[in-house]
């Protein structure tokens, strides 16, 4: 039996694994070997429960303790699974304070206790839900992806786009870059390419498919990013390809041959153009949170030959470094400034920089994903050696700049030894999830970090499982994770019959909105 208590009322619940805690062990000053890692980690108040497994070779039992206060949870088993209702008991105890986790590891009937270690819980919630796109690693098998929605509370999983839906036999499909207005799961967007190919927008429960292909552009819309406020959506336009490597540690490179920008009118379904200079390759737009600033990332690059331009860009690779810039915004005649840098990563050596993971022999170094935390202060971006697609990158890393000094600096309170690269803020601007290959370096993961109002970073945490040995078992990636207020509630089959609609007719170009 285990107690919780509350002043001085004793509650008597079951304890995970009908535990107790060992009267009898040896000290261990050393802290355990569990995983996730969770020592030393700050939550939100609402996160669900932080489940680990004790992975010390010589154990075959174990007893964990979490506490604050006069509340503790005892959990019994290598795998410590809290209860979903006592860990949100405990958490509310410990808000703006510390659990404390004790592990006492078992051998033949001997124990031995762990140097107790802390999970500092914050009073700042996080979101409820995020979603993201599960694929795996291998381009055998692609087309078998989904996009999926979870609980942060608990651990409710649900798919809202099941890519398989709309494969046939010989044709397939990729769905891929959803996205949402401000956080609203009721007003979402999502592209498909190949089969069924188009973008699928709904918006407050009406649902359609979008084709904003036309002569005047070089793609249907891409990389997207909703106005906060108003109905226009902003996407780059890219023509893209990929390389695969059979001996370089980065496997895959993503690249552009030629990428612009265009904005969209979800209500009167017209398209306009951004920025589409022939020399400058536009990507991964963003809305600051006022609506008036598009910050994007852009490389400049002049084709030499009049080989494929396709072919000429993967033998340059390293010659395609992104910077990041911003146009300022006029909601009411809907026009764009001219571009303006915000910083300059072509230009810098690595030596400047001070990341030993980054000194090449060739000055500059290529930023992506420009993104803007809440409040409009803070730009988190990624950091490479080149190019924009920095998921493969295994030196790539996030950076932040404060926009209200001009300091730029890399997160090194967040930032692995591999990977780190897709970042999204929470709407209250306290934490951030990003993609990261840390565990392993091939599968990314999604972990989430606590960020100050001075714009530092704490030790990130694992996205929470049931299972604590869950990612280490499961075989596909998490891409583009992304902060929602609520659940999508569309069903699969809806996003599926709307995607299998190919009679739409082109979104109308104009010169301007």
């Amino acid at each position: 039996m285990k107690k919780i208590l509350f002043g001085a009322i004793i509650m008597a619940i079951t304890a995970c694994g009908g535990a107790s805690i060992p009267e009898n062990f040896t000290q261990n000053d050393s802290l355990p070997a569990i995983y996730p890692d969770y020592t030393d980690v700050t939550i939100p108040v609402n996160i669900a429960p932080l489940s680990f497994q004790l992975e010390q070779q010589d154990a075959d039992d174990a007893v964990v303790r979490y506490s604050c206060g006069d509340t503790e949870i005892v959990c019994g088993g290598l795998k410590a699974q809290p209860d979903i209702d006592d860990w949100h008991q405990l958490a509310e105890q410990a808000k703006g304070g510390d659990i404390t986790v004790e592990v006492y590891a078992g051998n033949n009937g001997q124990w031995t206790r762990y140097q107790p270690f802390t999970i500092h819980v914050s009073p700042d919630s996080i979101d409820p839900y995020i979603s993201y796109r599960l694929i795996s690693p291998s381009y055998v098998t692609y087309e078998e992806l989904t996009l999926n929605q979870r609980c942060l509370e608990n651990y409710d999983e649900q798919v809202m786009v099941d890519n398989m839906l709309c494969a046939t036999e010989k044709d397939g499909q990729c769905v891929n870059c959803h996205n949402y207005q401000m956080y609203n799961p009721q007003r979402m967007q999502f592209h498909a390419r190949q089969n069924h190919g188009g973008t699928v927008i709904a918006y407050d429960g009406k649902i359609r498919k979008v084709n904003m292909k036309n002569d005047s552009v070089i793609s249907a819309g891409v990389y997207p990013t909703w106005h906060p406020t108003l109905p226009l959506i902003v996407y780059s336009t890219n023509l893209t390809s990929q390389s695969f490597h059979t001996r370089h540690l980065n496997k895959i490179e993503v690249s552009d041959a030629a990428s612009d920008l265009i904005i969209y009118d979800v209500e009167n379904d017209k398209v306009a153009t951004v920025e589409n200079d022939p020399q400058e390759f536009e990507c991964f737009p963003f809305w600051a949170p006022d609506g008036r600033m598009l910050y994007y990332c852009s490389a400049h690059f002049e084709y030499r030959d009049t080989i494929n331009h396709a072919a000429e860009v993967f033998i340059r690779a390293s010659d395609v470094k992104y910077n990041l810039y911003r146009k300022t915004f006029d909601p009411d005649s809907k026009t764009f400034g001219a571009p303006e840098m915000v910083f300059r990563a072509d230009t810098l050596g690595a030596g400047i920089l001070g990341l030993d993971t980054l000194r090449t022999d060739t000055l500059g170094l290529s930023a992506t994903l420009p993104r803007i935390s809440p409040d409009g202060r803070y730009l988190l971006f990624t950091l490479g050696r080149f190019g924009v697609f920095h998921i493969w990158h295994h030196e790539a890393d996030l950076w932040m700049k404060d926009l209200e000094t001009g300091e730029v600096r890399s997160m090194d309170e967040i930032n692995s030894k591999d990977t780190e690269s897709y970042h999204s803020w929470s709407s209250n601007g306290r934490w951030v999830i990003f993609s990261t290959r840390r565990n392993d370096g091939n599968f990314t993961r999604p972990f989430i970090a606590h960020i100050d109002k001075d714009g530092h970073g704490t030790k990130p945490f694992e996205l929470p499982q049931k299972d604590p040995n869950y990612h280490h078992e499961f075989m596909k990636s998490y891409n583009i994770p992304e902060f929602m207020r609520g659940p999508v509630t569309i069903t699969p089959q809806q996003f599926a019959d709307v995607l299998k609609n190919d009679d739409v007719k082109p979104a109308q170009f104009v010169p301007h909105l």
